[in-house]
Parts: C-alpha cells; sequence; structure tokens
C-alpha cells in the first residue's frame, strides 16, 4: 500500500523534507491534501484519537502515523535503506536532521519573530532586526556546521558511499536559503564547497530531477517557512 502523506497542499514547508527522500528513493506515496485539500487534511487530523500527530506532516503507513519530519524520516531510512545499518552511523543523521529542524524554525522565525499568528506586515520592523542577525551570524554557523557534515566521510555523501534522507535534506536547506536570502547566499555560497557539490548531486539523483521538472514540486511561495522579502536580505 502506498503511504499516505499528510501536509499542506500549497506549500514546501516541512512536508518537502519528506517528500524528497520518497522521490528519491522512488517509494510509492499519495500527497493527501493536494489530492483533497486542506479542509481534508484537518477532517482527518481532528478525527484522530489517542497517539495523535501534533501538526502535519505525517505519514500514515497503514499500521501506525508517524509525525514530526526528522521521526518520519528515522523510519523511512531504517524500512527503505535510506540511512546506514550502524547504529552510529543513524543517530549521526537524526542528529543532523534535528539540527536541520533547528534552522528551518529559525529561518521561520525570521520573518515571524514576535506572533506566528500574526502577519509578516505587522511585525515587519521586528523582523528586519531578526534577518539581519541570522544573516550575519546564524546562517554561517548552520552552513559551517553543514559543510564540516559533507566533510566528515570518504564518499560523495554525508554518510559515505551511499544517499540518504540527510542528503536530500541538505539539498532542501541550500534551496531554501538561496530562495529566500539570494544575495546573502551568493554571498556566501563559496565559503560551503562540500555543501554546495553535495546539494549538486543530489539533483542529479534521477528520482529527485524528475520530481524537480515535473508538477509535484510546489514552488517556494510567501506562505510557506522559506520566503523571500527583499527588505530582509542583504550580502
Amino acid at each position: 500500500m502506498a503511504y499516505k502523506l499528510w501536509y499542506w497542499p500549497g506549500i514546501q514547508g516541512r512536508g518537502e523534507f519528506v517528500r524528497l527522500a520518497l522521490e528519491a528513493g522512488g517509494i510509492e506515496y499519495r500527497d493527501m491534501a493536494r489530492e483533497q485539500s486542506d479542509e481534508a487534511l484537518l477532517a482527518d487530523l481532528n478525527a484522530r484519537a489517542g497517539r495523535t500527530p501534533f501538526a502535519p506532516p505525517y505519514l500514515d503507513t497503514g499500521e501506525t502515523v508517524i509525525a514530526q519530519v526528522a521521526n518520519i524520516l528515522l523510519y523511512l531510512g531504517e524500512r527503505h535503506h535510506l540511512a546506514p545499518g550502524a547504529l552510529a552511523d543513524r543517530l549521526w543523521l537524526n542528529q543532523l536532521q534535528l539540527t536541520i529542524a533547528d534552522l528551518v524554525a529559525e529561518a521561520h522565525d525570521v520573518h515571524h519573530p514576535v506572533a506566528t499568528g500574526a502577519y509578516y506586515h505587522e511585525q515587519k520592523a521586528e523582523a528586519a532586526c531578526a534577518a539581519e542577525g541570522f544573516r550575519a551570524e546564524r546562517m554561517p554557523k548552520f552552513l559551517g556546521h553543514f559543510e564540516d557534515a559533507a566533510n566528515a566521510n570518504d564518499g560523495d555523501w554525508v554518510a559515505g558511499t551511499r544517499w540518504t534522507y540527510a542528503d536530500t535534506s541538505l539539498f532542501q536547506v541550500v534551496e531554501g536559503l538561496r530562495y529566500a536570502f539570494p544575495r546573502r547566499m551568493a554571498a556566501i555560497e563559496g565559503d560551503y564547497p562540500a555543501l554546495i557539490a553535495l546539494h549538486d548531486r543530489v539533483a542529479q539523483l534521477p528520482g529527485v530531477a524528475a520530481y524537480l521538472a515535473s508538477d509535484r514540486r510546489i514552488p517556494f511561495n510567501e506562505d510557506g517557512i522559506f520566503r523571500h522579502y527583499p527588505e530582509l536580505d542583504g550580502e
């Protein structure tokens, strides 16, 4: 049975980290809210009881429901060989994925530093301040760590000679930051050659290349996590 992925249909968001791993691995899934609607997603989420997801994305395997991106990818990594077999390697990938989750949260908070429920135009002054710090300090700190990860092992991938879900997630990090902060990324990308080379290799994986060329890849937009507001960018 195909997995059922539940996530908001109009954005890449956190769900894209799961989609990329599924697409790269040629794993059959249905993007349920895109097939149906936002309302169908909310109805499915609200109808669940017991050990329920807090929020999308979540993956219905037919036997259980798994929420949180790192948790979903941990499952897919073990079930579909998208992660190495050694425990130390699996823990390393999960650690890296959780660090990516930290970056994603901070990138979101750049344009919503005061309140998630408020509109961007209601917190533009605070967002400008947050963006300055994020560009100057946090982007280099995260990207430097990911550069180290890309150099940590022999082989083309973060865990050695075969791609893993961490590689597809790092691809998405670069894509998202390029969209949200194109001037800043253009200025600093040269400091992270191993990470950028890894990004380029992921883009050439057959499953990823086909996905990027399809209408299944939702364009970045200003409803998602990575948003491009020119006034928040800078070299």
